[in-house]
């Protein structure tokens, strides 16, 4: 055991330990969307949804160990996917990957990006919280992870992935996490239509709001692993990463707020959370490239533009996206994938590009065109897997099942008990 172990190629513990912690706080983040998301619904759906987000992560864990991670980080094929030679972990242990990292074992690097697999599809779920079948559900995650986040995954971060071959930068997620999750939710409420009764109801709000608050804060908390940890590494661009994450969420709840007490005459407590984690979702690509005075003006735009898109999609009505998934992952993304393109910098991150402000308009435009592709792929990906998913069985629960609530129609049982 000693000369196997001596054979490895020298670690760093240092990085190994904060990638251990990123890891772990990646992790909470799956419980703290539950939790957002739970407090957000109606009352007779907070048990299911919170359990939607559990469940999600232990099904796309199975995944990525059996063949998700080797879609991903195995040798290319044609820099459009992965080939199997990593299926079931194969060879995938203590030594480390030097494709991705020298310095951690490739297993650590494994399980650091489960935790970004298995939370992207759960980010899904808003969009069509409070009708959805948990079978029709289950099937979906399987395909979607497979089909539309392993090859965006590959395309982005993948050593020889097309669009990082093209220049693409993606620092923790903005194009592979919160795009291809927000343009999903968007396809899913188009195919799977409105809640009953949605547009004249007056019961649809939150269930518990003090839930709405404490998941938000934990997404912050874990946020900082969900971007430090993307450095893989204990070093300056992980604290970068960190200090450009709290200011961008400071600061897009704070814009957010004063939106809504603008126009409704009092700042909403709901708002303030749904603010903060809209900064959190647009810093995500930029978080290890830009100043922190960028992160903050990244933060301060997002909470406007995402609130006014949310509100822009309440007043039409023309689509159900229950939690509004598409304005804060899918908008909140995109400006922050732009963003990057424009404040990227050497002087921050000497092993990326610069942006247009500082001298390279080229990355702002292979950034823009990644939007266009990773979109207009997950918009389409995701309407076909759903129509597939409903033709094997029916994505949306029955009438009265919708009217009953999935708490006691999927689970057959209930958030509060009386007596």
């Amino acid at each position: 055991m000693l000369s196997v172990l001596a054979a490895l190629p020298p670690l760093d513990s240092g990085d190994i330990a904060w990638v251990l912690t990123a890891t772990a706080l990646v992790m909470i983040m799956t419980p703290g969307l539950g939790f957002f998301y739970g407090g957000l619904v109606r009352r007779k759906n907070l048990v299911s949804t919170i359990v939607q987000t559990l469940t999600i992560f232990a099904v796309v864990s199975l995944v990525w160990a059996l063949w998700g991670y080797s879609l991903v980080f195995a040798p290319s094929v044609n820099g459009v996917i992965g080939d199997l030679s990593k299926a079931g972990l194969a060879n995938v242990g203590a030594a480390p990957n030097p494709t991705y990292s020298n310095t951690i074992p490739e297993l650590l690097y494994f399980a650091f990006q489960l935790k970004f697999a298995a939370i992207t599809p759960a980010l899904i779920i808003g969009a069509f919280a409070e009708r959805i079948r948990f079978k029709s559900l289950l099937i979906f995650t399987v395909l979607w992870t497979t089909f539309i986040y392993c090859p965006v995954a590959h395309w982005v971060w993948g050593t020889t992935g097309w669009l990082k071959a093209l220049g693409v930068i993606d620092f923790a997620g903005g194009l592979v996490v919160h795009i291809t999750a927000g343009v999903s939710a968007l396809a899913a409420a188009v195919v799977i239509g409105k809640r009953q009764g949605i547009e004249s109801s007056t019961e649809v709000r939150p269930s518990n709001i003090p839930y709405v608050i404490l998941g938000a804060a934990i997404l912050w908390f874990g946020w900082f692993g969900f971007n430090g940890g993307s450095a893989l590494a204990a070093d300056a661009i992980a604290v970068q990463a960190i200090v450009n994450t709290n200011m961008a969420a400071a600061a897009a709840a704070v814009s957010w707020m004063l939106v809504d007490w603008s126009r409704k005459g009092k700042p909403s407590a709901v708002g303030i959370a749904v603010g903060a984690v809209c900064g959190l979702v647009a810093i995500t690509p930029a978080a290890g490239y830009v100043g922190v005075m960028a992160a903050i003006f990244i933060g301060l735009v997002v909470g406007v533009v995402s609130n006014f898109v949310a509100n822009w999609r309440s007043s039409r009505n023309l689509f159900d996206d229950a939690l509004d998934v598409f304005a804060c992952h899918g908008v909140g993304s995109m400006w922050g994938v732009i963003a990057t393109g424009l404040f990227a910098s050497t002087a921050i991150n000497a092993g990326g590009p610069n942006g247009a402000l500082f001298g390279d308009p080229h990355l702002l435009l292979v950034e823009a065109f990644a939007i266009a592709v990773v979109a207009a792929f997950s918009f389409f990906g995701s309407y076909l897997l759903l129509k597939v998913v409903d033709f094997i069985t029916p994505v949306r629960v029955s009438a009265a099942d919708e009217e009953t609530g999935l708490d006691q129609s999927q689970h057959g049982e209930e958030a509060y008990t009386v007596g």
